[in-house]
């Protein structure tokens, strides 16, 4: 359950020599009015790209845990900035600067535009298509499929990792997705791989794998080893506990918050490695380890994840927290999975993990010529 949210105040009355401070673009614009915006020094652009952020949500962070949060347009952030202490300026800077600056290419492929990473399910038992494609030539057909109407990425999983799943035997994942990557990489498409383990990711890359994309966030120090030896690409996603229990009484004191600071060490972690930021993308991971008021909160504030100043993938498509919200069946998730997506994207979201992937282009294309004609 979630402890609270952050208690609201004034610039002021925020404890800033002694927190930590997040920033959460706010006063998002879009198409000509966000260029108008910048042009004239009131915003800023979000990630580099076509949205531009005017104000922001001043997050701290005490050492006991507790949050606070006032709200600050940009010219007011700037002021009170002159005023603290240089430690603190240069972590706001810091911070300004990591929302503002524009993304490199990520395995290959510019984050300028929305990315769609199409989902490739290898197993008896994913909770949206599990045993459809655990045959190869189906998975291999489907991954085609999905590239045809629009995947950018095609990412392979061998194992679930839905809530309550058991591990699958490292053997068994690598058999079930060697061939289904080598067959997709060598049609000259994008090819991720969805594990936790480095035997596997190695056994991924060895096949022409591009990207490796770990629930864990390379926890694992052969996982880590293994993805800064091969300079691979990766999304660190984050997840609270491990796939059988992790909805097992999931905790935050401010769920957005937490998942940030935990990616920042998940990074931290991979630079000491020898993994370059611009190799990487973070994933809060939506429905891991996350109760439904996670979830959303997270949703909510998902622009404080270019904070981290790397690209951000989000995946909502068909999750369970449709259903929470809205009572709809699996089958039935497509209306739900694509308000996610488009949300996601009005937060300068760069990449979205879908099932849908026709569907959510159609989506993606609308709003980005609905976005350009303001």
């Amino acid at each position: 359950m979630a402890e609270g949210p952050a208690q609201r105040g004034e610039l002021e009355a925020l404890p800033w020599s002694e927190a930590r401070t997040w920033l959460r673009p706010l006063g998002l614009l879009e198409g000509p009015a966000a260029e108008a915006a910048v042009a004239a020094g009131w915003a800023l652009r979000l990630a580099g790209g076509g949205i531009a952020f005017t104000s922001m949500e001043v997050l701290t962070r005490l050492p006991n845990g507790a949050t606070g949060a006032a709200v600050a347009s940009l010219p007011q952030l700037r002021a009170w900035t002159r005023r603290l202490d240089p430690r603190a300026a240069a972590e706001i800077e810091r911070r300004l600067e990591r929302l503002s600056a524009g993304r490199p290419a990520w395995a290959g492929l510019s984050l300028g535009r929305p990315l769609l990473m199409g989902v490739v399910n290898v197993t008896p038992d994913s909770f949206s298509d599990g045993g459809q494609f655990l045959d190869r030539e189906r998975a291999i057909a489907h991954g085609r499929a999905l590239a045809a109407a629009g995947a950018d990425i095609l990412d392979i999983g061998g194992e679930s990792t839905r809530p309550g799943a058991a591990p699958v035997a490292v053997d068994e994942e690598k058999r079930r997705i060697e061939p289904v990557v080598a067959a997709l990489a060598a049609s000259g498409l994008v090819v991720s791989i969805d594990t936790r383990r480095a035997a596997v990711m190695a056994a991924a890359l060895d096949r022409g794998a591009r990207i490796v994309n770990d629930v864990s966030a390379l926890a694992d120090a052969a996982s880590l080893a293994t993805v800064a030896r091969r300079g691979a690409a990766v999304a660190l996603m984050h997840m609270q506990g491990e796939p059988r229990t992790m909805q097992s009484s999931p905790r935050y004191t401010l769920a957005s918050l937490d998942v940030a600071e935990a990616l920042e060490a998940r990074l931290a972690a991979c630079a000491t490695a020898g993994i370059p930021r611009e190799r990487i993308v973070v994933d809060p991971g939506i429905g891991f380890g996350k109760a439904l008021e996670h979830n959303l909160e997270i949703l909510a504030r998902l622009a404080l994840f270019h904070g981290l100043g790397c690209g951000v993938m989000v995946g909502v498509s068909r999750k369970s927290m449709i259903a929470q919200v809205t009572g709809a069946e699996l089958a039935e998730r497509l209306p739900g999975s694509i308000a996610g997506a488009l949300h996601a994207l009005r937060q300068g979201i760069q990449i979205l993990r879908v099932h849908d992937i026709a569907e959510t282009r159609q989506a993606v294309a609308l709003w980005q010529a609905i976005s350009a004609g303001g």
